[in-house]
């Protein structure tokens, strides 16, 4: 599928106010009434999302790439980039018709890896929605010491690394370039950020690498930052280019591969019951996260508020979930006292779901494990359209948790043949979007050696 820019469609732009909601009362999600902490009122310490930004399989604009999801399109398909024919899948939601064109110097663009490049254009185009782009006078007007990034991935750039190795093999250590250690950190995708898109943010400025869990971790660390009084703005995220020879070699190695190799847009099929493994899918996404003291000083657009999270581990396992979902259980319970919800205040879930056998029924175990009555919580998986983007994944599921909030409408899981009976009491949205009101929204991700992490996002109500 071709991933060429395209015309914005008639949805409502990424930064446009949300629209008012009429009073109504909170929705239940669950039959045990819980008495949540009371919420931040302290505008220093309220977190509010002022701007989004992404590089993925549906394009480079937001609100393109959720009219996309809301259609129920599949962004899998055969892999091009390289000769995939004798490797037992041949398949990923691979980006095409990429171009960092107006974003990334021309110079530095030619020795990038692809994963800071997505880095380097989601940030440009979030500052953009969130009227802070480099050179402007609100730019200027910003706080360079109390402005930071925490930008994300689970692999770091493994093409440079690849790149680095296969010239030690073929031509000797004297051939290895230059630039293959530092793009092949993890840390110098926040750092180019601050030095190629956000006008020189010299606040802190670190990465987080936990696998597919990365980017709600980054999230929730800016957003500490804010809270703790370090920072005024937080630009925050994941990015992850991992659609290589090496790559798909070693996770199939770990069985975790679909091998749906003559029908792969069917392939990411979570909860059902004939899923054979997640799809291999890249991108990146940011969100400019601001107190909402600054946020309001600057008269910035604001799309949602993060009212909290939680990571922790499962401590059992290098890539399996515990079976008893008490890790997953716990952080979500963690993250909604961190965000001052009660239970019957979530009324829409964006699951991990990568459509693997023991992860997908991990998941759905400890979400009944935490809401006693399901019934009204809406359950959907992005990954059932673009694939598995590893440290990505969660800023991209964000995004789309924030469309949800702001538009009303909710994105089909795509791929609902032969559900399993484990989510017969959840509707996970299948096959057609549904228009639906979010209360409060939670997006889970979880990741490789037992890291989970959740966020939570709801309407801004000032």
């Amino acid at each position: 599928m071709q991933n060429l820019l395209l015309p914005n469609a008639a949805a409502a732009p990424c930064c446009a106010q949300p629209r008012r909601r009429p009073s109504r009362p909170s929705v239940r999600a669950s039959a045990v009434s819980s008495s949540a902490p009371r919420r931040e009122t302290d505008p220093r310490k309220r977190v509010v999302i002022t701007g989004m930004g992404l590089v993925s399989v549906f394009g480079n604009d937001v609100d393109v790439y959720y009219e996309r999801l809301l259609a129920g399109e599949s962004g899998v398909g055969a892999i091009d980039r390289f000769d995939a024919s004798g490797f037992p899948t041949r398949f990923a939601a691979q980006i095409r018709g990429f171009s960092s064109e107006g974003y990334v110097d021309g110079k530095l663009d030619r020795r990038l890896d692809d994963i800071h490049r997505y880095a380097l254009v989601a940030t440009k185009k979030a500052l953009e929605c969130a009227s802070l782009a480099p050179g402007t006078s609100a730019m200027r007007k910003v706080d360079k010491e109390r402005a930071g990034v925490v930008v994300g991935s689970g692999m770091g750039g493994i093409t440079a690394l690849s790149d680095g190795i296969a010239s030690l093999v073929t031509k000797g250590c004297g051939k290895i370039s230059p630039l293959c250690i530092p793009h092949a950190i993890t840390n110098i995708s926040s750092a180019l950020v601050t030095m190629g898109a956000a006008d020189g943010f010299r606040g802190p400025n670190y990465s987080i690498s936990t696998a597919c869990a990365t980017s709600n971790h980054c999230f929730n660390s800016a957003a500490d930052q804010i809270r703790l009084g370090r920072a005024d703005v937080m630009i925050a995220g994941g990015t992850e280019a991992g659609i290589i020879p090496i790559a798909l070699g070693a996770f199939f190695a770990c069985r975790a591969l679909s091998q749906r190799n003559v029908d792969p847009g069917t392939a990411s099929r979570p909860w059902d019951k004939d899923r054979d493994g997640f799809v291999l899918g890249e991108g990146a996404g940011v969100l400019v996260m601001e107190s909402l003291e600054h946020a309001m000083r600057r008269g910035a657009p604001i799309l949602a508020e993060y009212l909290g999270g939680a990571v922790n581990s499962d401590a059992h396992h290098m890539t399996d979930p515990r079976p008893d979902g008490l890790g997953v259980s716990s952080c979500i319970r963690r993250s909604l006292e961190n965000a001052g919800v009660a239970l019957e205040e979530v009324n829409y879930i964006n699951a991990h779901a990568t459509s693997t056998l023991a992860g997908d029924l991990a998941e759905v175990k400890a979400l009944k494990q935490v809401f006693k009555d399901p019934s009204q919580i809406k359950l959907n998986a992005t990954k059932s359209m673009i694939g598995h983007s590893l440290g990505a994944a969660g800023a991209l599921e964000a995004i789309a948790t924030i469309k949800a909030i702001t538009t009303g409408w909710l994105h089909p899981t795509i791929n609902q043949f032969n559900p399993e009976p484990a989510v017969d009491r959840f509707d996970t949205v299948p096959n057609v979007k549904q228009q639906h009101e979010v209360n409060v929204g939670i997006s889970n991700s979880f990741g490789f050696g037992g890291q989970n992490s959740v966020v939570v996002f709801a309407p801004f109500k000032p």
